[in-house]
């Protein structure tokens, strides 16, 4: 009876600290974020310019323009481009989580939804390319906080009275595609059931490959639990796992590496990009660059530090130099314990996407779930000197080919420079295997994100060894 009684407490108090989460969260959403005229926005790696040649108009300008200001620049093509972006948030009323009786992931999960996010371009890099963007990009509006919040608090309310939830009310479902006549309408259907797809590998459910619950699966035999935060260096090893763990054939032609103590061993890649997943079925709606039944494509996630406990300048400039490059997937990190995913930049400030937004439970299992809520019409931007030091960078490499360009890339902006004494990481030759710097220890016991030589004397801060 005791055992029972205490259940029937956790559960209530579970379901008080969600709704708690749920009200604090659902009033996260800024409505407006400024962005300059005068100075380019890059977003993963493409430029766009806001100010048109005889535009004398002041120098600031909200990103929800007015329909005069829409013509502005390439404004519309950033919007496109932004929202296009696969938006994983705090979710609530999902099914029960490995290990817990959570099921919720508001105030905790958001290194997880932004190690989701940086994963879920990598796979639009993979089967859309980076030039793809969502048809009904331009439909979204910005998100209405204050019904949103009073449409949830009344659901909370009501959730707390009663044990039966409410169901999902989402926006009204997409029409059916219908049989498409010419090859570009042929080529769109393609690449919206690609987009359909990919995001339901993200989803909610305990069989969705690429999950929350999967993810946390994985966190448990790592030493993490639902309920505890995660750090982008812990994410990184998790996220390498779920890739190389999924079982659905269209994720056979991609796999993932995560780098070891801040260095990228170039035969560990290439080994990686070369070994043949079980039942490859990768093809690529990116004609440009199919790629070869016996190659896979590599995310690389490389955990740094970029400086002690707060992040150096000198290393802001790396930082725009790494969210230039097309094939950056963008950086997992954020404020101190306060997660977020960075996409872009303008001058000092960082633009990234924010996953402190509690939406209801979406089941991806239905051949139409509606993708809205997916994407996020709202950018947001960071003073680069509230960027928390510790992060994980992500690249995609689509063949060795790739990698070795990608490489030559990184070597430019990896240049020590007079302020930057040392590279925030490094390319090495060989295997880390070669290096001896793991003998004995499985990933499981390994010290994220480096491996500790104990004859050297260290201290530790977050998830990081600082030598």
């Amino acid at each position: 009876m005791e055992n029972k009684g205490s259940d029937e407490v956790e559960k209530m108090k579970t379901k008080f600290l969600s709704a708690w989460h749920n009200v604090k969260y659902s009033w996260a959403l800024k409505l407006k974020t400024s962005f300059s005229r005068n100075s380019p926005v890059f977003l993963l790696g493409k430029c766009y310019h806001f100010k048109v040649e005889d535009d004398d108009s002041p120098t600031e300008a909200c990103y929800e323009t007015t329909e005069e200001d829409s013509i502005m620049g390439n404004v519309e093509d950033f919007r496109k481009d932004f929202t296009s972006r696969v938006w994983l948030t705090y979710r609530e009323e999902f099914p029960t989580l490995p290990g817990s009786t959570l099921t919720s992931d508001c105030g905790w999960g958001c290194m997880l939804r932004a190690g989701q996010m940086m994963l879920a371009q990598a796979l639009v890099l993979h089967f859309l390319g980076r030039d793809w963007t969502w048809s009904d990009a331009l439909t979204l509006q910005p998100l209405d906080t204050e019904t949103w919040t009073a449409t949830k608090a009344k659901r909370l309310v009501s959730s707390l009275q009663g044990p039966n939830r409410p169901s999902y009310q989402g926006a009204p479902h997409l029409h059916q595609a219908q049989a498409p006549g010419s090859a570009e309408e042929a080529d769109e259907h393609l690449k919206e059931m690609y987009h359909r797809t990919l995001v339901s590998w993200l989803g909610d459910s305990p069989s969705a490959q690429l999950g929350l619950h999967r993810l946390v699966r994985l966190g448990l035999a790592m030493g993490k639990q639902a309920g505890d935060w995660y750090g982008p260096a812990v994410v990184a090893h998790i996220l390498k796992k779920a890739v190389e763990e999924a079982m659905d054939p269209g994720l056979a032609g991609i796999t993932a590496y995560v780098s070891q103590d801040c260095t990228v061993y170039s035969a560990d890649v290439i080994d990686s990009h070369r070994a043949p997943g079980a039942g490859q079925t990768s093809a690529s709606p990116q004609s440009e660059r199919p790629a070869p039944s016996s190659s896979r494509a590599v995310i690389i996630l490389i955990p740094v530090r970029l400086g002690g406990e707060k992040t150096n300048p000198d290393y802001f400039n790396f930082t725009k130099s790494i969210l230039s490059l097309e094939d950056c997937i963008g950086i997992i990190g954020g404020k101190p314990k306060q997660a977020c995913y960075f996409v872009g930049f303008q001058d000092d400030s960082l633009i990234y996407m924010d996953p402190h937004y509690c939406q209801s439970f979406v089941d991806v299992s239905t051949s139409d779930f509606p993708l809205q809520s997916y994407h996020c019409p709202s950018p947001k931007k960071m003073p680069f000197s509230k960027m928390d030091p510790s992060c994980t960078i992500g690249f995609y490499s689509r063949s060795v080919q790739d990698f070795e360009r990608i490489k030559q890339e990184l070597s430019k902006v990896l240049q020590p420079s007079a302020k930057e004494k040392y590279p925030a990481f490094t390319f090495v030759q060989g295997h880390g295997k070669d290096y001896d710097l793991s003998a004995g220890l499985t990933p499981e016991k390994r010290e994220w994100p480096f491996i500790r030589d104990p004859r050297r004397t260290v201290t530790t801060a977050g998830d990081f060894v600082l030598l």
